[in-house]
């Protein structure tokens, strides 16, 4: 709510001046660099030269009329060209307070009216789910409920890399190094093997990538063979990712991957036709995107289609289906040209919702400080990870408590929360270092570390009902009630910040300062006072933290658990 006054400070200022001198202003609201000076500070150096006034009037004017308009202030002093201002911090926090309490609490209306479409996890069918498809997965999954928080209508999309001509290397592989039997007996597991040594052997051999690319061509053209060990490929693939996503907690409103596109590309083809886009270069068809971007490859030059080409009926499916306002692609960095080259194609076709577009791009998982890669061998898989943080974590909740009922269940997620959290801290487009001991450490920047305020505070509250009309205003007075229940009360903003930046990692800052300053608030306060009114109170902002923290926890895709 503080986050709240300065908005609405700012904006009196600039409507003020506006209405009052004719002038457009930008008001400077901020926070003080030292805190005994004041909760918020108006620096008003640049209203001089456009009121065209001394210091000391401009001065004496904003400080009247923030006194006169603002209920929430006790007091502005002014100190040089500053105003900083001290609020009415009983009423304020006790108004927090209260807000927080309520299950919806940092829910606002953002995104009333619009939809969006996030596209993330997509996993290539036929490889395992490897620790770097991690990253989309969780941090579109956030998006997702970050969206849906700031009242966006949110579908979210699972576009799945079942097409390509990796299938024709598959195929390749497997009628040439395999069998049936021998890939059910491991299904995901042999078919990585395959895809590794036709990478290998390719290396020495390259007609193998001509056969692979001609494989691809016949499944496109509906050969019966090659579409049946194409689809019993992509079945035992979701039954491996299901595994992933169930343990995760993520799940999909469609399914529908490249795939889905295939008889959807033509027209696309067609329509660049008709509008004289297409250009014949050495077989291949292609758009010129001018002398700063490489050309689009639409059709390859033995008629194969091509990325860009699927990609393309992709967004106008998607903008027919659910009429989009914004379309988020949770893809890594290094496709940053592919989705410059999407938007060129779309404005070249005339379409005017380029800009509603967005690559939501995102650094590397690395192992021993190297991309991971499947073709190469370089892999952590997702789900042998997820299952070792669950045990790490059993066996820690067990040394520690153990007589816990449901131990593995709250292993589960606090082992899964774990890994999750180890992400999505880190922001989006950071590259980082993969290390399963640190992720899983009680204290500092984890999961585990915010699970366990929520369950300390769950353990000293318990079920207790709090009488919120029986509360000692006088004690937010203090700082160390003001500092916790200001950082309650940035919930909101941090969440639009969220989804306005497009970024997970705002929650997930929050979260760790918002546990970091409740826990220097119960060093310092006995919560559990002799006096009835002081512990109700007390009980009032512990109760409040743990239900930020928890809904904070939710909206970063991780669950809260009552005992540790």
């Amino acid at each position: 709510m503080i986050q709240k006054l300065k908005e609405n400070i700012k904006n009196k200022i600039e409507l003020y001046c506006k209405e009052t001198y004719g002038v457009d202003v930008v008001a400077v609201v901020e926070q003080p660099k030292n805190l005994e000076m004041g909760d918020i500070a108006v620096p008003v150096f640049s209203l001089l030269k456009v009121l065209k006034k001394p210091l000391p009037e401009v001065v004496e004017i904003v400080k009247n009329l923030l006194l006169d308009s603002f209920e929430e202030i006790k007091e502005v002093n002014p100190t040089g060209g500053f105003l900083n201002i001290r609020v009415e911090k009983a009423n304020m926090c006790l108004n927090i307070l209260k807000s927080a309490l309520d299950d919806n609490y940092g829910a606002n209306e953002l995104g009333k009216g619009k939809n969006v479409v996030i596209d993330y996890s997509s996993p290539n069918i036929a490889k395992s789910f490897s620790v770097g498809h991690l990253r989309s997965t969780m941090i579109g999954n956030s998006l997702k409920l970050i969206y849906r928080k700031c009242g966006y209508n949110v579908t979210g999309i699972n576009y799945l890399g079942d097409w390509g001509t990796q299938f024709g290397k598959m195929m390749v592989a497997y009628e040439k190094w395999s069998n049936y039997d021998e890939v059910m007996a491991d299904p995901i597991n042999k078919l990585t093997d395959l895809y590794v040594r036709f990478g290998q052997e390719a290396k020495v051999n390259e007609s193998l990538n001509d056969e692979a690319r001609q494989a691809f061509r016949e499944l496109e053209l509906g050969d019966p063979k090659r579409y049946e060990l194409w689809k019993w490929i992509r079945e035992e693939s979701l039954k491996e990712s299901q595994q992933i996503y169930d343990l995760l907690g993520v799940n999909f409103d469609s399914y529908n991957g490249e795939a889905y596109y295939n008889d959807k590309m033509e027209p696309v083809v067609e329509e660049l036709e008709k509008k004289n886009l297409l250009v014949t270069d050495q077989g291949a068809k292609i758009v010129q995107l001018g002398d700063d971007m490489p050309p689009a490859l639409i059709k390859r030059s033995d008629g194969g289609s091509l990325y860009i080409t699927r990609d393309l009926a992709a967004i106008f499916d998607r903008k027919n289906t659910y009429s989009f306002d914004k379309a988020l692609y949770v893809v890594g960095n290094e496709q940053k040209l592919h989705f410059e080259q999407l938007k060129k194609v779309l404005e070249k076709m005339g379409y005017d919702y380029g800009d509603e577009i967005y690559h939501i791009n995102f650094g590397l998982v690395l192992k021993d400080g190297k991309k991971m890669s499947t073709r190469d061998g370089n892999v952590k898989k997702l789900y042998d990870v997820l299952i070792n943080a669950i045990d790490i974590a059993y066996k820690q909740i067990r040394e520690k408590n153990p007589d816990l009922e449901n131990a593995y269940e709250i292993a589960t997620k606090v082992g899964c929360g774990a890994v999750v959290f180890n992400d999505l801290k880190n922001h989006r487009t950071l590259d980082y270092e993969f290390n399963e001991n640190n992720m899983l450490k009680f204290e500092g920047q984890t999961g585990p570390y915010l699970q366990y305020t929520s369950v300390r505070i769950a353990s000293i509250i318990k079920d207790t009902a709090i009488d919120t009309d029986n509360i000692n205003t006088q004690l937010f007075e203090q700082e160390v009630y003001f500092e916790l229940a200001r950082t309650i009360g940035d919930f909101e903003n941090n969440i639009k910040r969220a989804c306005e930046e497009n970024a997970p990692s705002v929650v997930a800052k929050y979260l760790l300062n918002l546990a970091q300053t409740f826990n220097k608030f119960y060093s310092q306060v006995k919560i559990n006072s002799d006096d009835v009114v002081e512990k109700n109170t007390n009980y009032m902002i512990a109760k409040a933290t743990r239900n930020v923290i928890n809904e904070g926890l939710r909206l970063l895709g991780i669950d809260y658990v009552t005992k540790m």
